[in-house]
């Protein structure tokens, strides 16, 4: 797991900047921005931050702009986000502009392209959606961002838009959705075993039944993972388990 400084990012990555007027309107860019984000050459200004977004990752910039404006003008931190959108991953920052008297007149977001970071080439992949597998998660941690390697993961459980990323030291917020890192990570280690649940078959330690449901206990991990009746064949055939008949125990190898 690694902590990654402002300072580093500035001096590792191209960083994009757009102004945003009050009513969070583009009123500049510069050329970076410009390249990555979908704009129109012709007519960029004046319009929404958000028409330059994915449509799932809109309810997120939104969000991300009420929180910087209801921050202390006075002295705001900036807001930080990861969002995913094709073949790219960006972190971005947004904090609240006040003018000479005071009062918020706009807003500056800056975006970083982490993907290469965080991402590795899968040329084993037909689809143009999965090329990049995440070899590092970011979560996000008092407005700091910390990189959570993908082996060290035992789960990762949805909260709605958002996740918690589950390794055995920590319980980490993450900013994108449960489906943005199904897509993305490694199919041959991880398993979506449950619409909210994703889990690290390497760390699969046993399986339980619960009032008749199919469970996993994972190595490290306090409470055992659910698994939903339409995976649960799948995931035994993953683990070398017979499909059906007999009582779930310990996984085969473990000890």
């Amino acid at each position: 797991m690694q902590q990654v400084s402002p300072l580093y990012l500035l001096e590792r990555f191209d960083v994009g900047i757009v102004q945003l007027d009050a009513e969070r309107r583009v009123v500049g860019m510069n050329d970076y921005a410009r390249r990555v984000l979908p704009v129109d050459q012709k007519q960029p200004f004046e319009r929404m931050v958000l028409s330059f977004h994915p449509e799932r990752s809109k309810p997120k910039v939104e969000f991300l702009l009420d929180q910087a404006a209801q921050c202390p003008v006075t002295n705001p931190p900036p807001m930080t986000m990861i969002i995913n959108i094709p073949e790219r991953v960006l972190l971005i920052k947004v904090t609240c502009l006040a003018g000479s008297a005071g009062r918020p007149i706009g807003y500056v977001l800056v975006f970083y392209d982490i993907t290469e970071f965080v991402s590795a080439e899968d040329a084993s992949s037909a689809r143009p959606d999965v090329r990049r597998r995440l070899t590092k998660i970011p979560t996000v941690a008092n407005q700091r961002i910390v990189f959570v390697d993908a082996d060290d993961v035992l789960c990762i459980h949805s909260e709605g838009h958002y996740t918690r990323v589950v390794t055995a030291s920590a319980n980490r917020f993450c900013n994108l959705s449960i489906g943005d890192i199904e897509s993305r990570l490694d199919p041959d280690h991880f398993m979506r075993v449950h619409r909210s649940h994703i889990v690290n078959l390497r760390a699969v330690a046993q399986l339980l039944r619960e009032e008749g449901r199919l469970a996993l206990q994972l190595e490290d991990a306090p409470q055992p993972v659910p698994v939903s009746r339409a995976s649960a064949g799948a995931l035994l055939e993953r683990l070398g388990m017979p499909a059906a008949g007999g009582t779930p125990a310990k996984r085969q190898g473990s000890p």
